[in-house]
């Protein structure tokens, strides 16, 4: 027996005196109103109401009881309210500062049809984690090793140049031989999104080991620095495919390394991060590769 809906049955009949208006008046039938009542004088083992062919009225017990049942339905229903207005309340995540306009925008529609009111929080790697941690946002798409993340984008480098039919880009081609040794060297411009360990140490290392000098790989102050520095010079750019696409520059895999970005949940809550997880990924997915999602 639902205890609740019983009750508002009996709140109803008490109020009105009569089944068939009681009954109108919660919106139910009137042979679901008298079958809730009688499950619950069974329940209690006492008569709520005598019955009469014309009217029905409270027993001494059905109007010690009455009170509560009112406190119960209004309970019950001060519940259900609040529950619509957590539904309606916006879950805020902090993403990453790369995520595009259109594909962030599918992304808070498809959560919507999941009940969840998705408000973005662009934020840098290391903000998105103090965000969690200080309860500024809910949850977190958070950068992690690309072999621990749910979700891989990979990454390669872009510059304004066609490279023909290269099908990578090898680092150690941006060694200066002898007759560059006096001109500029170019460079590898990270973003800020790309300034964590599994991404820059790794890139780092391969700079040594094929000999650049150390300030041919640098980390700008924001991607539209460095798309800026690279449109102007022969410098290419670590991106992923869609921000390459989204820029106007050519990419192509780095030839001596494998390297993506890799991304997870956190949150504070676990059914937090459960509800995030729980989104099409293929549309947190587009939203990480940091483009407008062209075909």
């Amino acid at each position: 027996m639902d205890v609740v809906e019983a009750c508002k049955a009996f709140v109803a009949v008490s109020g009105h005196g009569s089944f068939t208006v009681g009954a109108a008046a919660a919106r139910i039938p009137q042979s679901v109103a008298s079958r809730r009542v009688a499950a619950l004088e069974r329940h209690f083992g006492a008569r709520l109401f005598t019955r009469t062919s014309r009217a029905v009225a409270l027993t001494p017990f059905g109007r010690e009881m009455l009170p509560s049942a009112r406190r119960l339905v209004d309970l019950a229903e001060a519940l259900e309210h609040d529950a619509r207005r957590a539904k309606l309340r916006p879950f805020r995540l902090a993403v990453p500062e790369v995520c595009a306009p259109r594909p962030l925008a599918r992304l808070v529609a498809d959560a919507r049809r999941h009940d969840l009111d998705l408000d973005p929080r662009p934020a840098g790697p290391a903000d998105r984690v103090e965000l969690v941690r200080t309860l500024d946002v809910r949850a977190a798409l958070v950068a992690v090793p690309p072999d621990d993340g749910v979700w891989r984008v990979p990454l390669g480098l872009a510059g304004h140049a066609d490279p023909g039919a290269a099908s990578a880009v090898h680092v150690e081609t941006l060694r200066a031989g002898r007759a560059e040794r006096t001109a500029r060297r170019r460079r590898i411009r990270l973003q800020p999104e790309d300034d964590v360990p599994h991404v820059r140490d790794r890139l780092t290392r391969l700079r040594d080991a094929v000999g650049l000098q150390p300030s041919q790989v640098v980390v700008a102050p924001s991607l539209v620095a460095a798309a800026a520095d690279v449109l102007g010079s022969a410098d290419l750019l670590l991106c992923s495919p869609g921000q390459a696409v989204d820029l106007g520059l050519h990419w192509r895999p780095i030839g001596e390394l494998d390297l993506a970005r890799g991304y997870d949940v956190t949150a504070g809550l676990r059914e937090d991060a459960e509800r995030i997880r729980d989104l099409p990924a293929a549309a947190i997915g587009r939203c990480l590769d940091g483009g407008e999602g062209r075909p």
